[in-house]
């Protein structure tokens, strides 16, 4: 981990699970060597002055040694408060640290049987402190270890002087590199983890937006149109209430119909937002021509006359593919309808090899494509029928002259069965 003033350290997180069983293994090490040490002290030096003395001290190495654990934080830290507790632990254990060396040392000096005792005391210090106060106290320890081996052999042997500094070196060296990768790897893994639940926020936007995006085409493409021939329909009626009441009660019932649809459409919606007319795998060519028979009898003795053609052998098409032709359809119609004045209209389908076309043509007012952009003067419907034939990897294109009339054509290409 990194401490404030930016040194890397090398003690742990807290709860590492590695540290749950190293420390124990280390705590052990330790109290076996005392033991050992202290063992084998009395058998080589019985009845010597220094004896209780060597004794009292390995006592209280052992209970100094004990106290290192209990030095923790303890009790729950307040929120807000755990710098400042992480601090104080960290003092703490300095000062158990050096009174445990300050012991070890005064040991080693009475009785150098004792110096191996260093080894698990290198790790403890390597744990406890950053890696620049660790570095001197482990060179200390060394330094001591070599003294007392020197005065164990009662002659000069090289062996003794170059292996411990060797050994701690590279033990030194190995426990430093990989505690830093470990918090190098702690930091990646931070890293990752943020990453990932921003792109994971950023998912839910996009698709919260896309969802909103669906839903608006889904309402505009059914309950807005629906609702909008109902209006016409329903002004028709009132202005030939008085004059023609039998043709106004027409329109009232073609109303009623387009409204027992609209609520069919509306229950659907909620249920699935698949068309009503696809329904139990309704092909598309039929859907189309009833489509086209439905807007004929609704638009009355003054509406457009829609007539369906189909081109090509008809093939099985996905479900998105057919109720996006299908939306499609609906929304240039009711464009005609609402806007062109035309009196005749025709939904041409044709499956040409590898992509499926269908042709909205009325010959209606017509309208100036340039001079109408997207959502403008053509309200929500092409933007709508826009999106629907790109999420197929289709294109959608309108071809209108004032006075003229206008085609649309939606494009989306297929792969026919093999």
């Amino acid at each position: 981990m990194h401490s404030e003033n930016g040194e890397t350290t090398t003690s742990g997180p807290p709860g590492d699970p590695d540290a749950r069983w190293l420390a124990p293994v280390i705590h052990a090490a330790f109290f076996l060597l005392l033991g050992a040490s202290l063992f084998r002290y009395l058998l080589n030096h019985p009845g010597q002055p220094r004896t209780p003395w060597v004794i009292a001290l390995s006592v209280a190495l052992a209970l100094f040694y004990v106290l290192g654990p209990a030095l923790g934080p303890g009790a729950p830290v307040r929120p807000g408060r755990e710098a400042e507790a992480s601090r104080g632990a960290s003092l703490r254990h300095r000062c158990w640290l050096g009174v445990v060396v300050t012991t070890w040392v005064v040991l080693v000096l009475l009785a150098p049987s004792f110096a191996w005792c260093a080894v698990p005391l290198i790790y403890t210090g390597l744990r406890t402190l950053p890696a620049r106060a660790a570095v001197p106290l482990v060179a200390l320890l060394t330094a001591l270890v070599v003294v007392a081996q020197l005065q164990l052999a009662e002659k000069f042997d090289p062996n003794l002087v170059l292996a411990p500094p060797a050994v701690a070196a590279l033990a030194t060296a190995i426990f430093v590199y990989m505690e830093r990768q470990a918090a190098r790897q702690r930091a990646l893994i931070d890293d990752l983890l943020r990453t990932r639940r921003e792109l994971a926020a950023t998912e839910r936007r996009e698709g919260t937006l896309a969802e909103r995006q669906r839903l608006s085409m889904e309402i505009h493409d059914t309950l807005a149109q629906g609702l909008s021939s109902q209006q016409m329909l329903l002004q028709a009626a009132d202005r030939t209430w008085e004059s023609d009441p039998a043709s106004a009660r027409t329109h009232v019932r073609t109303a009623e119909e387009t409204a027992a649809r609209n609520l069919a459409e509306a229950r659907r919606f909620v249920h699935d937002l698949a068309p009503a007319e696809l329904a139990g795998g309704t092909p598309l060519d039929a859907a189309l021509r009833e489509l086209a028979a439905r807007e004929s009898a609704q638009g009355g003795p003054g509406g457009p006359e829609v007539r369906f053609h189909l081109e090509g052998a008809p093939v099985p098409l996905p479900d998105g593919v057919r109720a996006a032709l299908l939306r499609v359809a609906q929304g240039a119609l009711a464009n005609v309808r609402e806007h062109a004045g035309a009196t005749t209209a025709g939904l041409t389908l044709s499956f040409l090899g590898d992509q499926v076309v269908l042709d909205v043509a009325d010959d209606g007012a017509g309208f100036d494509p340039s001079a109408a952009p997207s959502g403008a003067a053509r309200g929500h419907g092409l933007p709508a029928m826009h999106a629907r034939v790109r999420q197929f990897g289709g294109t959608l294109t309108v071809e209108s002259t004032p006075g003229e009339g206008t085609v649309l054509s939606a494009a989306i290409p297929w792969e026919p069965a093999s």
